[in-house]
């Protein structure tokens, strides 16, 4: 069941997207505008729009956080593994988990960092990034230890 609505919620994100959908949807609307004076604006004309908006945008909140959901959490396995694997500071490997004054102090250091000031400020006092992965080496030293000689990679496919 979970496969099936992952499915159906990157198809709907995709059809959702494009611009025929817009197109669509404003026409809808113009149509609906154009009939006002057909049905004299009444309450059950302005019902109409009111009631299909609220359905579809209703609809429409599940099916888009579980796309966007599943985007950010493959964004954030590639972002781990391309931290892990080069010589990026593997303390920033989890930081999405923090919270929001701990992000935007961890920002700050970093933006300092890139204007050449303290540039290793950034990764030694952060301590919330601290909290949340292990220390370089041995996360290196584990990830090096259970890896095979590099081999050129096939992409995922699914089943």
């Amino acid at each position: 069941m979970k496969h099936l609505f992952a499915r159906f919620a990157t198809k709907i994100s995709e059809w959702a997207g494009k611009p025929v959908i817009f197109i669509l949807a404003l026409t809808a609307v113009i149509i609906w505008a154009a009939l006002g004076p057909f049905f004299d604006y009444s309450e059950t004309w302005q019902l109409v729009i009111n009631t299909g908006t609220t359905i579809i945008t209703f609809l429409m909140v599940f099916v888009l956080q579980n796309a966007q959901t599943r985007d950010t959490r493959a964004i954030q396995a590639k972002l781990n593994e391309m931290i892990l694997t080069s010589h990026a500071e593997n303390r920033f490997i989890g930081i999405e988990n923090l919270d929001e004054e701990e992000l935007k102090h961890l920002d700050q250091l970093v933006a300092k960092a890139a204007k050449g000031r303290g540039e290793t400020e950034a990764c030694r006092t952060t301590e919330a990034a601290e909290a949340v992965a292990p220390k370089k080496t041995e996360t290196r030293k584990r990830a090096m230890a259970g890896k095979a000689p590099k081999q050129k990679q096939r992409p995922l496919v699914r089943r």
